[in-house]
């Protein structure tokens, strides 16, 4: 929350489990009411894959069929902001953050992921 305060910006961020369940939210005053849920499910992304959320384009710039099939996933977040939570290389969680710009989200992100100790 510091790296969006420093910056003027009003968040949402969310940490899931490895499961995707919700273990810690947090928002900025202000912030817009879709950034909740986009936070949480940038999060939910990112545990269930084990890549950042902003790696998606990179997967699926050679698979037009697999990109148009994952549209219709419920809660797939494919843009930046999600990141996996790993300790020893094993996924535990990840965190999301959504309502600055994509590259203010991944920056906010990194920050939580720097003072969780994870980065």
């Amino acid at each position: 929350m510091a790296a969006a305060d420093a910056r003027d910006i009003r968040i949402a961020a969310a940490v899931v489990d490895a499961g995707g369940n919700l273990m810690a939210f947090l928002r900025s005053p202000g912030c817009f009411l879709q950034s909740i849920g986009i936070a949480i499910d940038k999060a939910y992304t990112a545990a269930g894959f084990g890549f950042a959320s902003s790696d998606w384009p990179a997967v699926l710039k050679d698979d037009e069929d697999l990109r148009e099939g994952l549209r219709m996933v419920p809660r797939l977040v494919m843009i930046g902001g999600g990141f996996p939570l790993r300790v020893e290389g094993m996924v535990v969680g990840a965190i999301g953050v959504s309502g600055g710009t994509e590259s203010e989200d991944v920056i906010c992100a990194r920050a939580g992921l720097a003072a969780l100790g994870l980065e």
